[in-house]
């Protein structure tokens, strides 16, 4: 066993032979026994220092009230795991008030009806305590040993906080100083509630200096620092049914949170950045058992989702050089936060980027997206494409959302990025053409249409399709498109003949030139007309 109870003292024979019954603190019998000690002093809190088991005949114990009451507040006060009272030699029966103290101070109190060696009794735990001391160092070795090895290979936040969980047999969750839920992990299947309202009950849990319990939920918290200052800490959460936490939890935290300290010192990683990604993209492909788990986990990353306008958002950015040495979805980050825009912000792909704004539901998203917009393109650069989904009001709609924005995003083309953002209605046949510019089929029908006249102008130096585009922009008005290149309207209809004949087609037809316009359109998402055939 990794640590020894009252309630496991209590099943040894050598207790059992003295018919143990807990006549108070029913509720406490697991707290940890930390050392057994036989005392007969009415005064006998300087000789303990909290976990012991005390040993009593009762021989001193006046039948004061207010004696024995003062003699329990001793031992509660310096947080004795328990107390045991042998009947027979002071007592016949537990006297009614010291009963009643150690009820009001919820301190275990077991009454043996027949008597004991003491010195069995001490020899017994001991000898157990001593046994699992040993092992808990054993485990502690393994423990290092695990940990250790993780940092060694540069292991992710994630490791990290799944080893501790499933070493503790508990819950684990990883939280930054603003109390947002980083990462978290559990050691089993869970109620799927252990985020629920996260940042609001982590508040009510002070940062201790070293791993110790805290809180109204008796969580076990150990801080976690980058480079001399907190970072954020490491909380490990009690199971509802399970044992109170023991030396084992203590350790296993505290080489965790160890573990995390030197990860960061090392590498300093993003880990905030890498939670919205983790979170982003579960939204985006709907990895999620159900919408209360994507809300717990949205929420305990600090975005509002009831009662507000979720607008998702995708930044395009290949390529874009950092501004002043920060990333782009960090910087966008911090522009957010100091703008005091609530939203999700991390990487969706190489060179992409994905917000999701949480705002208020009666107000207007353009504003704050254009403001966005317009300073990363101004830090970044004009190639900088922003493109949004509709706004929804429930989390379980995102995922299509989301979807949209990336469809529109795909679509925008270096001749459609004269917007700072667009949406799905901005969206033509240029832009149209551009996402579809891939498809083999595409590039088949520009081919089939335009494939003679672009092989035509690289052979002879010529600019028919210029006088095409040119034509056909102008809806088949032959002197407004001659008026446009610059040429006489006799030269002008000469080039006309010239791109029926080699195209095999009708000007005059409309159905024609809608077929051609398409092709001219399409070429131009294609690249130089060189690359073609």
């Amino acid at each position: 066993m990794p640590f020894l109870t009252v309630a496991d003292v209590l099943r040894l024979p050598v207790i059992a032979a003295g018919l143990p019954r807990v006549a108070a603190g029913e509720g406490q019998l697991n707290r940890t026994v930390r050392w057994v000690h036989v005392t007969e002093l009415l005064d006998p809190a300087s000789f303990l220092e909290g976990g012991e088991l005390v040993l009593t005949t009762g021989m001193p114990h006046p039948s004061d009230p207010t004696q024995l009451r003062a003699y329990v507040d001793q031992l509660a006060d310096v947080e004795v795991a328990g107390l045991v009272l042998e009947l027979g030699r002071r007592f016949q029966q537990a006297p009614p008030e010291l009963v009643t103290a150690c009820r009001e101070r919820d301190l275990p109190l077991i009454v043996l009806a027949r008597g004991v060696r003491f010195i069995e009794v001490t020899q017994t735990v001991h000898a157990l305590i001593l046994d699992a001391q040993g092992e808990l160092l054993r485990r502690a070795q393994h423990v290092h040993e695990l940990f250790t090895s993780l940092t060694l290979r540069g292991g992710e936040p994630e490791e990290f906080v799944q080893t501790a969980a499933d070493l503790a047999g508990c819950p684990v969750v990883l939280e930054n100083l603003i109390h947002h839920a980083v990462v978290w992990a559990a050691a089993g299947p869970t109620d799927g509630q252990v985020l629920e309202a996260w940042p609001r009950r982590s508040r009510t849990a002070e940062t201790p200096e070293r791993a110790a319990v805290s809180g109204p939920e008796g969580w076990l918290v150990a801080p976690v620092e980058e480079r001399g200052s907190r970072w954020g800490r490491l909380i490990m959460l009690p199971l509802a049914a399970g044992p109170p936490f023991g030396p084992e939890h203590t350790m296993i935290l505290e080489q965790a949170a160890t573990a995390l300290t030197l990860a960061r010192l090392t590498s300093s990683p993003a880990w905030d950045r890498r939670a919205h990604s983790s979170v982003l993209l579960d939204l985006l492909h709907w990895r999620y058992r159900s919408r209360t788990e994507a809300r717990l986990r949205a929420e305990a990353l600090g975005l509002p989702t009831t009662g507000h306008r979720l607008v998702p958002v995708v930044v395009d950015h290949p390529g874009a050089p950092s501004a002043d040495g920060v990333a782009l979805t960090d910087h966008l980050a911090s522009e957010l936060l100091s703008s005091g825009v609530k939203a999700l912000v991390g990487d969706l792909a190489e060179g992409r980027s994905g917000l999701l704004l949480a705002l208020a539901r009666a107000s207007a998203w353009q504003p704050v997206v254009e403001r966005i917009a317009r300073e990363l393109r101004a830090a970044f650069g004009p190639d900088v494409v922003v493109a949004v989904g509709p706004g929804v009001t429930e989390l379980g709609q995102v995922t299509r959302s989301f979807r949209e924005a990336e469809e529109v995003a795909d679509a925008i083309g270096p001749a459609s990025r004269d917007r700072p953002f667009h949406v799905a209605s901005d969206i033509g046949l240029p832009e149209l053409l551009y996402s579809l510019r891939d498809d083999v089929r595409l590039q088949k029908y520009v081919e089939q249409q335009l494939g003679r006249l672009v092989q035509h102008d690289a052979r002879h130096g010529s600019d028919l399709l210029d006088t095409l585009r040119a034509y056909l922009d102008a809806a088949g008005n032959k002197s407004i498109a001659a008026k446009h290149v610059g040429l006489s309207r006799q030269a002008f209809y000469q080039r006309l003949h010239t791109i029926e004949r080699l195209l095999g087609t009708d000007l005059e037809s409309g159905a024609q030139r809608t077929q051609l316009h398409v092709a001219v359109t399409a070429l131009e998402s294609l690249g130089p007309p060189a690359e073609l055939g």
